[in-house]
């Protein structure tokens, strides 16, 4: 796409077109061994291979979240699927990205700046994974996926004063631009919680985007709806919430959560 995405007019998701139901963006965690998964965020690369492989057969293709709203942007988004993975596990570089390799598919990544080579002390059940450092950042950022902020620390920004606000959506795009030496595009709500002021937060940041989980009222280019995708999704399971999403995901009006 020779759009880049800062150059779009976000409003209505940027489509210049007649909209359609909102671009279908699936949520993805950590990718590895699912035996002790309390949350229920890991899919096994397997399971991630099959997957992938359904929405090839149905003749659509896995991109970064950029990439997708760029595409929407001049209506050539028929048949993207969007394709998100949150926290930056170091999985990602070593049982996801081989996978997504294979399938000549996109991603887009949300990482920690704060954590960086830690694990995901925010989760009091379940077994610590391990974070990507810098260097495996960079690596996945030099593969073609898209790196995006999941905030500093991981917290929920509803909870948080002004100051630490600040620092967990602008102070984490800043770091990742350094890391990466390049722009950092898109913003992802830790554990999908939102309100208007922390879409406000992160629309001053200057992102382009920012994806939630089930935003309601503030859906919008700041608060892109999600559907989270685990290891007990199927074909047929995959059919029907990929059925549900273009029915309930209705056209985003003009001007919407701005």
């Amino acid at each position: 796409m020779s759009v880049p995405v800062d150059d779009l007019g976000l409003d209505g998701l940027g489509s210049r077109h007649a909209p359609g139901p909102l671009p279908w963006v699936a949520m993805y965690h950590s990718v590895g061994d699912c035996s002790d998964d309390p949350y229920r965020i890991t899919v096994t690369p397997a399971r991630l291979d099959a997957q992938l492989g359904w929405l090839r057969r149905r003749g659509l293709r896995g991109v970064s979240v950029a990439d997708l709203l760029t595409a929407r942007a001049l209506g050539a988004d028929a048949g993207l699927v969007g394709l998100t993975f949150d926290d930056g596990y170091a999985d990602f570089v070593t049982d996801a990205l081989p996978v997504l390799r294979r399938h000549g598919f996109g991603a887009t990544l949300f990482v920690l700046p704060g954590r960086l080579g830690g694990d995901n002390a925010w989760d009091p059940l379940g077994p610590r994974k391990p974070l990507l450092t810098a260097d495996g950042i960079r690596h996945a950022a030099g593969q073609g996926v898209e790196i995006g902020s999941h905030g500093l620390t991981h917290v929920d920004l509803t909870k948080v004063d002004d100051t630490l606000l600040h620092a967990e959506v602008a102070e984490s795009r800043a770091v990742l631009t350094e890391l990466t030496g390049a722009p950092v595009a898109g913003f992802c709500y830790p554990y999908g919680t939102l309100d208007q002021r922390a879409v406000d937060a992160v629309r001053a940041a200057g992102y382009r985007y920012a994806c939630a989980i089930d935003p309601g009222p503030l859906t919008g280019p700041h608060a892109l709806p999600r559907l989270h995708i685990g290891q007990r999704d199927t074909a047929v399971r995959l059919l029907l919430k990929y059925r549900l999403h273009r029915l309930r995901r209705r056209p985003v009006p003009a001007g919407a959560a701005r």
